[in-house]
């Protein structure tokens, strides 16, 4: 616990122990104030995309220094397939399908394919109490600094929809954008991507890398809030395209593949961009992390270090998901499984790995909970996630309840609008296009190789009901039958 933070508030309980509100036999413990709280969410970061979780080619050391002193998942997952839902799913601990924002903002057109995607939701709704709303109500100071992605694009009224009014104080570099035209400062390109990121402070000089950037201003805010509770949204726009990684990196890693031996083993990860751009993430979690121990107050911060969607696998390029199946956009697990870290200083588990199935409208809840507060019970009824305080202090306990996906979408890529369930070990997809069915057991076949359905009707039958009935439950919305469609 940061001592001066402590000290501000010995006045406050001299007079409560004085006046008998509070029993002198309390533990320091019952006392403290409310932890602060760091998310830190990596854009299209591949479920092998750092070196505890197995790259052959990236280094990832203070990522791995975070698992060994707090809790690393393996069936950590994404609420989507792409970024806009995943990120409204954070903010507000709920389905995709609930919100109706089921697709990256503003999706992909198709107006000939066989079914017509609903008029879905564009934007993070203000209907819904944000967790940056839900802690601010409490004292928290927050910022919002990276990626937004959850506004509408060309509208009069898009500015409402800016991190600071859904409960931030600070909006660092979040826009309508989900990528920005350079990694290089000033951030922008003389093509289709001409755009700069748009809500930065000034101070940047060419030769500036987009996330040395925003780390500087997320360390400003933390200096800034050590004696108070805060709430830093950290989204990267690593590992997001453009490619651009910062040129001593890429010559670092275009040296290590060089000089890496050569023998009959597959190499998986072999990009040196990308391997730069991964480890200008992993040089940002450091930063933050040293700066916390420098201010004295990482042992009362929790850290959240999770990615958006799975990582951006075309052919093995720019990263590779291996074992797991496809990428980004896809259901299959290379599309929504996902790096997944939770340090809780103190009372979570450490150097611990829990395989219990985990996702983003978990962080929400948990959030909640470890901070002792309620939120708002009209929001908190629509709330689908659970706390994982259970997990974090017990890795190998479990979680009763099933996961599910909705996606009315076409993605590029050749991803078709899909659902699916996962309970305990299987997975059930279905494809809206026929409502076909595939089954897998993810924890014996990870790579979804064998599909189980054909021989497994009562399962899939089991599995579907689900899927079903939750559809229904949250009123998720259904594509339907294109009358221009045309077959290819």
């Amino acid at each position: 616990m940061h001592t001066t933070r402590t000290l501000r508030y010995v006045p406050v309980l001299m007079v409560f122990l004085a006046l008998g509100m509070i029993s002198p036999h309390a533990t320091a413990a019952e006392h403290t104030t409310n932890p602060n709280f760091i998310i830190l969410f990596v854009d299209d970061w591949g479920w092998r995309d750092a070196a505890c979780y197995g790259s052959d080619l990236y280094e990832t050391p203070n990522i791995d220094k975070l698992a060994a002193t707090g809790v690393r998942f393996t069936n950590g997952y994404s609420a989507c397939t792409v970024c806009s839902p995943t990120r409204n799913a954070l903010m507000t601990g709920m389905y995709p399908g609930r919100t109706n924002c089921t697709d990256f903002i503003a999706g992909h057109v198709r107006p000939k394919a066989k079914l017509r995607v609903p008029d879905w939701n564009m934007k993070l709704d203000h209907g819904h109490t944000t967790i940056a709303e839900a802690l601010k109500k409490h004292g928290y100071a927050t910022a919002h600094v990276g990626k937004w992605h959850l506004m509408p694009r060309g509208q009069k009224d898009m500015n409402d929809y800016l991190p600071t009014r859904h409960g931030f104080d600070i909006n660092v570099g979040g826009n309508e954008w989900g990528l920005p035209g350079s990694y290089h400062y000033p951030y922008k390109r003389k093509n289709r991507y001409a755009r700069a990121v748009t809500n930065l402070p000034p101070g940047g000089k060419p030769g500036d890398y987009l996330t040395d950037f925003l780390t500087d201003h997320a360390l400003k805010f933390i200096a800034s809030n050590k004696d108070k509770p805060f709430f830093l949204n950290f989204c990267y726009y690593n590992v997001h395209t453009p490619l651009q990684g910062r040129v001593d990196l890429v010559k670092r890693y275009e040296k290590k593949l060089a000089n890496m031996p050569h023998s009959d083993r597959v190499q998986r990860h072999k990009l040196a961009v990308y391997a730069a751009m991964v480890h200008s993430v992993d040089e940002s979690v450091g930063r933050i992390m040293k700066k916390l121990d420098e201010l004295d107050i990482a042992d009362n911060t929790v850290i959240i270090l999770a990615g958006d969607n799975g990582g951006l696998d075309r052919n093995n390029r720019p990263t590779d998901n291996h074992p797991l199946r496809q990428g980004k956009g896809h259901v299959y697990e290379g599309g929504t499984r996902v790096p997944t870290i939770i340090r809780w200083p103190g009372k979570g588990a450490t150097g611990a790995v829990s395989h219990t199935p985990v996702m983003t409208i978990d962080f929400y809840p948990t959030m909640l909970k470890i901070a002792g507060l309620t939120g708002v019970a009209a929001h908190n009824k629509n709330v689908d996630g659970a706390s994982l305080i259970p997990v974090l202090r017990d890795p190998s306990a479990k979680l009763d309840r099933d996961l599910f996906w909705h996606y009315p979408h076409y993605h590029t890529g050749g991803a078709t609008p899909h659902g699916a369930v996962r309970s305990g070990d299987y997975k059930l997809i279905e494809f809206y296009e026929d409502m076909r069915v595939e089954l897998y057991n993810v924890k014996q076949d990870i790579g979804e190789k064998n599909d189980l359905a054909p021989k497994s009707p009562n399962l899939v039958q089991t599995l579907r009901d689900k899927l079903h009935a939750w559809r229904k439950k949250i009123d998720a919305q259904m594509p339907t039958k294109n009358p221009n469609y045309v077959r290819n």
